[in-house]
């Protein structure tokens, strides 16, 4: 019993874990930036190239 508190005592001081829980903390944060951007920028992609098509289908004609 001894050697079972001795070992859940050396669990709870070691800090590897914690290191990992703040590095796990920081990669979701950047994932979600990183999606954020991503998804922003697209939208206004795609706003900008229908404004194009729309401006090009009505100004322009085909050669004939």
């Amino acid at each position: 019993m001894k050697a079972f508190v001795n070992s859940v005592r050396a669990f709870a001081r070691e800090e590897d874990g914690v290191a990992l829980t703040e590095y796990l903390i920081l990669l979701a944060l950047l994932v979600g930036g990183v999606i954020g951007a991503v998804t922003l920028a697209g939208t206004n992609l795609a706003t900008v190239w229908n404004g194009w098509a729309t401006w090009f289908t009505a100004n322009l004609t085909a050669p004939a």
